[in-house]
Parts: structure tokens; sequence; C-alpha cells
């Protein structure tokens, strides 16, 4: 990648235009961490881009976005620009080309608007975002209520960068990250999603919940999680105290690298205790049904982001299964093997070990699932069935929904050791399920 991103360069300044690096990939050089993709700025027009490179897509031309396809890699390239006035919240209204001075005033953070020339190995700063870097601070660039009030998104990303280089952030800029917190509804779900994913993807996510907390954007994009605040839960159990200090213990339980539907089942998995919050008769704490109520809070919210259906159906599934736990040993042989024969059940097992350690840190249940999954790893948790409908059908039945219900009852046996061949399983149905006189 470095190696095509420097002919680039070349290629243009051998045109005659600038070209210099630019953006995230010049902040994380200058940090010493690893660069993802390389974006280019250049004084060459959009159309003298797509002449020079023989293979381009128009992504952005209107504002001088060019992408240029070299050796199976894509690379942002765009013209030095300054930007009219922003009417959505989110892009100018229109843009005029400009110098390297004017494109690095008119972007987000100082840190993002170092400029990096590969050819010479050197840098060029116009905001002070070295500075910055070193100071280990996220500013904006010019005024903060400028540049939040021009692109919206920039409120979650500044989060999102102080999170995850665990950077602060300038005490100006982290005024207009509070006071406009509430105009974040103007920026598209699906760019909400794609900023609150990176945040909570990431090792430093607690860091993430807390600044979106503290800045006043938890509550304008996930008013469900908010509401954990102040929700008290009984003591026996929850010596930690209130439904957020639960959920923050455990995001900061999980390991750096984890997959996205569980650490949204562990951010949501508990979003259904405020509204099911009771005192019994005793005087005791209860939630009851609040993970059927949390399973569909949480569907509401994923679909409200636009999250794809299978990790909304996975995420969901995992905070309407976590309460079930508790009975894994009372459960026959059949449920327990389809409990553990879940597609989700690695990512579950770690939920509820989180779940636990931190409350209660009861892991007996976690003990013993592992102990049983290591004793029925000899076999599949699932064995092909041993009859099929073509089965049903030999013997002279009618298909029907009598079918899923006998089938079903054989897979049990099946899964019990009661029933292990065909001729066994053929026969038990007929004993069990005698046919109609009229089939």
């Amino acid at each position: 990648m470095e190696k095509t991103a420097r002919e680039i360069v070349a290629k243009l300044v051998g045109a005659g235009h600038v070209a210099l690096y630019a953006g995230g990939c010049v902040r994380d050089r200058l940090l010493g961490r690893e660069c993802h993709d390389i974006d280019i700025a250049t004084s060459a027009p959009p159309e003298h881009v797509q002449e020079l490179f023989p293979r381009t897509v128009a992504v952005g031309a209107q504002f001088g976005v060019i992408v240029v396809l070299e050796h199976g890699m894509e690379f942002q390239v765009a013209t030095f620009r300054a930007d009219g006035l922003y009417v959505d919240g989110r892009r100018p209204e229109s843009v005029a080309f400009s110098t390297p001075e004017r494109d690095a005033a008119r972007r987000d953070f100082t840190v993002n608007g170092v400029f990096y020339d590969p050819l010479t190995d050197s840098h060029l700063d116009f905001v002070g975002g070295r500075d910055d870097l070193s100071r280990r601070v996220i500013r904006a660039i010019g005024d903060p209520d400028d540049r939040f009030t021009e692109d919206k998104l920039r409120l979650l990303r500044a989060v999102r960068l102080a999170a995850t280089l665990e950077f602060e952030i300038d005490p100006a800029t982290w005024t207009a990250v509070q006071k406009l917190a509430s105009e974040i509804h103007t920026v598209s779900a699906e760019r909400v999603r794609d900023e609150l994913v990176k945040i909570f993807l990431s090792p430093a996510r607690v860091r993430g919940l807390d600044l979106l907390d503290a800045s006043g954007l938890l509550q304008q994009v996930l008013p469900e999680v908010a509401a954990l605040h102040g929700c008290e839960q009984p003591p026996e159990f929850h010596p930690e105290g209130d439904v957020f200090i639960h959920t923050r213990i455990m995001l900061g339980l999980l390991g750096a690298h984890v997959s996205l539907p569980l650490v949204l089942s562990v951010l949501f998995h508990d979003i259904g205790k405020p509204p099911t919050f009771m005192v019994d008769e005793t005087g005791r704490i209860r939630f009851n049904g609040h993970e059927h109520v949390g399973a569909d809070m949480t569907r509401a919210v994923m679909e409200r982001l636009r999250f794809s259906n299978d990790v909304i159906d996975d995420t969901v599934l995992m905070v309407k299964n976590h309460m079930a736990f508790k009975d894994v040993q009372q459960m026959r042989v059949a449920k327990l093997k389809r409990f553990l024969a879940r597609p989700t059940i690695d990512d579950e097992l770690e939920l509820h070990r989180v779940d636990c350690t931190s409350s209660h840190g009861m892991l007996d249940n976690l003990d013993f699932l592992i102990q049983r999954r290591d004793e029925f790893a000899h076999e599949p948790l699932i064995p092909e069935p041993l009859i099929t409908g073509r089965d049903l059908i030999a013997q002279g039945r009618k298909p029907g929904p009598e079918f899923r219900e006998i089938l079903d009852a054989v897979q049990t046996q099946q899964l019990e050791g009661a029933l292990n061949s065909q001729a066994e399983a053929i026969d038990w149905v007929a004993r069990q399920y005698p046919r109609p006189a009229n089939q």
C-alpha cells in the first residue's frame, strides 16, 4: 500500500501538481500506529487526476474526490478545497478548489490536519496538529462551534478519536460537543451507527461509553442505555451498584477483540430492567421478564440504527436468552445439547462470564456448561436425524403440522440416547403416534 501510494504521489508531482498524504494516515504514522488506508490531497483538479490514472471512480467529483484504483487497492485522491456553506449539517453546498493551507483549515480536528510529503519525508502543519499529537489532545480546527455546526457527525468523531487514541478533548472543543449534542439527530442513522461500532469494538470501549455519557450524546443516540443510570438492583446479587455501573464493568471485562453481537449484547442485555423495575411485597427488587422486554427493545434500537439483520438477530437472541443460564444444571440432556449447539454459544458463554463476574461472581453454571461441552465433544451435538418426513410418509401418514412434532420428539429421544437407529425410531413413532383410522 505504501509503495503504491508513493507512486501515485510521484506521478501527480511529475505532472506538475502538489500531492501529499492527508488525514488519519498522517496522524497514525506520527503516532507509530498502523495505517489501514492512505488518502492523498493534491492541487490537481479531478479531471486531471482521471486523465493521469487509467482506472478511477468519481465517488465525489463535485467535492473534488476521485478514487484511484491501483494494484487491487483503492486510494482516495482529493483536490485541495475550501468549503462553502453547510446547509444540512453534514456536507457543504459548494466547494472551491484551493491551497493546502485553506484545505487544512476546513478539516475537523488538528490531529487530522497535518500533511506529509512522502517524496521529501517532510510534514506541512498549518493548524498545530503535531503539537496536539504530542500533547495527546483532540482539538477542533478554528472555532469548535463552527466545525461541529458544519458537520454534526464530528460530535461523535471527537468522542471516538479521544477514546480510541486515549487522548483528552480540548476544553473549548468539549464544551462545544456538550452544547451541540442534541443536534446529532440531523446525522443519518447509518453514520451514527458506524461511529458507535468503532467506539464499542475498540479496546477503549469503556472510556468511549464514559465520554458519550458525559457529553450528552449517549442520551441522544442510545437513550435506552442512558436510562440504566439510577436503576437500582438487589444488593445480594449486584453489590456493584445500579444497572449502568454493572453494564460498564461488563464492557471492561471483555477482551480487546470481540464480535459485534457480543459487545452489543453486553451493552443492551439489561435495557429491559428500567421498564420492568418493581419492588415486591417482601421489599425485594425484581425485573420480571426483563430479558424478553430487553430483547424487543434491542431489536427496536438496532433497527433504528440500521444494523444488518444478521447482527440484529444474533444480538437479540443473546439478550433474550441471557437469563436461561441459571437453569442449565436442571436441563435434560436433549435440551442442554440444543442449548450448546446454538451458533452464538461462544459469545453467549462470554456474555454470561462477564455478567456474573461483574456482579455476584458465581461461575458454577459456566463451569458446568464448559465441562458438559467437553463431555459431548466426541460426537456432534446435533447428529443427523434418524428419520425424516419421507419415512413418515412411507408409514402412510399425510404431511401436516404433526410431522414437526413427531420429528422433534424423535430428535429428543435421539439426543437422550434412547433411540440409536432408524428402525428403532420408526418403531417408536408407530407406538407413540398411532395413525388415525382415516390414514
